[in-house]
């Protein structure tokens, strides 16, 4: 049972990370608005769609099933 789930979390941490990383950026302004802290993008705020949409599920899946896997992985070896 723990190296199945060990193998599922290696797994998922893999995709999680692949998720992640194919997301666009959320904002294309250069590194001034770091500086000012970016309040031109307050109400600026669009909704996703199409790939944007999908990458977002998908990653908020990955992470709910990351810690479901790493709280079963703790129940699993302290028993």
């Amino acid at each position: 049972m723990y190296n199945t789930l060990m193998t599922l979390f290696l797994i998922d941490c893999v995709v999680l990370i692949a998720c992640v990383m194919m997301q666009p950026a959320k904002n294309d302004n250069d590194a001034m608005s770091a500086l000012t802290g970016g309040a031109g993008d307050l109400f600026s705020r669009r909704k996703a769609r199409g790939f944007e949409a999908v990458m977002q599920i998908v990653t908020t899946i990955c992470g709910a099933l990351f810690f479901i896997l790493a709280l079963a992985l703790v129940y699993v070896s302290s028993h």
